[in-house]
């Protein structure tokens, strides 16, 4: 069985990315939640432990330059078949965070061995080791920008829409990495 979860939907900058994590059968995965439930100190224990215990895998990433174009439920979906897609073994059964399952499975992988889960990252472990190797890599990714783009805080916020991070839009105007259908990104760019 696949636990496929995502992260980063709602963020001003950076990728949505998508794991899929199949776990050894009894993996033994004490204090592993949903990702917005832990600490970043516990998901990055967690993150290691997931990857120990795993048999496979898969990460999907889309850019923000796709997320504006196709939006951003069709752009999770998207990252969440990419991640499909790089694992290594073919599960017999796929469970998806959320109320939607992304089309173009797979191939070989049929559509009714694919449930949506809503609230999964709370009610199924696989789901939940996702959410943290989402998570944990999404926010490495956005640690790396900050060095690219330091006066946004990307270390910090991670590209979600706190304070600093809209003082900082108003004051330096979108980077390359900003999502330009989202506002107040999208009134800035004039668009």
């Amino acid at each position: 069985m696949a636990g496929v979860d995502e992260a980063g939907r709602g963020p001003l900058a950076g990728p949505v990315v998508a794991a899929a994590v199949i776990l050894r059968e009894k993996a033994d995965l004490p204090g592993i939640d949903d990702s917005k439930k832990l600490t970043q100190k516990q998901r990055e224990r967690a993150f290691k432990l997931v990857l120990e215990s795993s048999l496979a895998v898969g990460v999907g990433i889309v850019a923000p330059g796709e997320i504006d174009r196709i939006n951003i439920l069709q752009a999770s979906l998207k990252a969440m078949n990419y991640a499909l897609c790089c694992l290594n073994l073919r599960p017999d059964l796929v469970l998806i965070d959320g109320n939607r399952i992304p089309r173009g499975l797979p191939k070989g992988l049929k559509l009714q061995e694919a449930r949506a889960v809503v609230a999964g990252d709370s009610l199924s472990l696989a789901i939940a080791s996702a959410s943290i190797i989402a998570k944990c890599l999404r926010d490495s990714l956005m640690r790396g920008y900050h060095d690219d783009f330091p006066y946004y805080g990307f270390d910090k916020h991670k590209g979600y829409g706190t304070r600093q991070h809209i003082a900082a839009l108003y004051k330096y105007g979108p980077c390359a990495i900003h999502r330009s259908s989202f506002e107040p990104v999208k009134s800035l760019l004039g668009a």
